[in-house]
């Protein structure tokens, strides 16, 4: 059985889940991964050490940016001439595009934000969240090849074999482009959160601290967006100490506390770190259709009632501005920083 892998990357900074496709992929059979870009040597090498059996690699000027057109025309007219069984690709905002658009050329669909797939004799049996994840779905695609995505950090990720050899082979790029790139920008952080082990959160909770006075001449907006500020230092600090990423609800990032880019939820990131930290988190559905996943869920609120506790292994009734001090002094001294 062959399949086609699509190495998600960009500027040659590879989505993780990329890989966790191709280790997915090898329990299928013959993985097959597809490098697209300009100047991606280095990606192709990296499939290779990462399992890969091939690497097609269309390497050209055409491709240095993301641009749909000539990328689902590439993948197209690669699946036609090589007919694999199955085509998997991570789950991102490009991914989404680019096998919609693939699908419509080939005559097939898309299975979505997979987190379990199965081979069933000559078809696949995919199991995706539903009705915000409250329950699972197990679905097949009628259509061939079957063409789908997987949700980040729900497969396992294969270990890299440094300096492994493998067959690289150089493909054309296929289509006009109908756009043109002006330019773009990148948002900065540490850990991204959708590939963060460790995730350490803060909603509204975190702008109500009545022991911090503003500085003079702010209105009670700016204030309370100062306050928040200085809750969400705690919150980074914590999630520094431990490796991870800071994420927050959706009512920080409306409040203005804390850029989009952080945002758990529904409208935001879906993630499945190891460990989730909410401070100040009340727990609306929203926000825990995003993080409900992660292995171990710890909830800090003061309030006893709050949804979130009915999804934490762990909670801790308190002041946050209280705990998290001391649990990041503890920490600090337990890990010997």
């Amino acid at each position: 059985m062959k399949t086609f892998v699509y190495i998600d990357h960009f500027k040659g900074e590879v989505q993780p889940a990329s890989w966790e496709a191709l280790g997915l992929a090898k329990s299928f059979g013959t993985a097959v991964a597809l490098v697209f870009g300009n100047g991606v040597d280095e990606v192709a090498k990296a499939a290779v050490e990462f399992g890969a059996d091939e690497v097609l690699v269309a390497d050209d000027a055409s491709l240095a940016d993301y641009r749909a057109e000539t990328y689902a025309s590439t993948l197209s007219a690669l699946a036609s001439s090589h007919s694999p069984n199955l085509i998997l690709l991570p789950t991102t905002s490009r991914t989404r595009e680019l096998a919609a658009m693939s699908a419509i050329d080939l005559n097939t669909g898309v299975l979505t934000d997979l987190i379990g797939l199965e081979a069933n004799g000559d078809s696949f049996v995919a199991t995706r969240p539903i009705y915000e994840g409250k329950l699972m779905e197990k679905t097949v695609c009628s259509g061939k090849p079957v063409m789908a995505t997987i949700r980040g950090r729900a497969f396992p990720k294969p270990e890299r074999a440094a300096g492994k050899s493998g067959t690289i082979t150089k493909i054309a790029a296929a289509g006009e482009a109908k756009s043109t790139v002006e330019g773009y920008s990148a948002s900065e952080s540490a850990v991204n959160l959708g590939d963060a082990g460790i995730i350490v959160s803060g909603g509204r909770g975190v702008s109500n601290n009545p022991a911090l006075t503003p500085p003079a001449g702010m209105d009670e907006k700016q204030a309370e967006i100062w306050r928040a500020q200085q809750g969400f230092a705690l919150v980074t600090e914590l999630a520094k100490l431990l490796g991870g990423a800071v994420g927050a609800s959706r009512a920080a990032v409306d409040g203005g506390y804390i850029p989009y880019s952080h945002q758990v939820g529904q409208t935001g990131k879906v993630v499945a770190p190891d460990l989730y930290i909410a401070n100040g988190i009340s727990g609306a559905i929203q926000h825990l259709v995003g993080m409900r996943n992660a292995k171990v869920i710890v909830a800090i609120n003061k309030d006893a009632d709050a949804p979130i506790f009915k999804q934490a292994r762990y909670g801790v009734v308190g002041d946050l501005f209280q705990i998290l001090p001391a649990l990041t002094e503890a920490l600090k001294k337990k890990l010997g920083k």
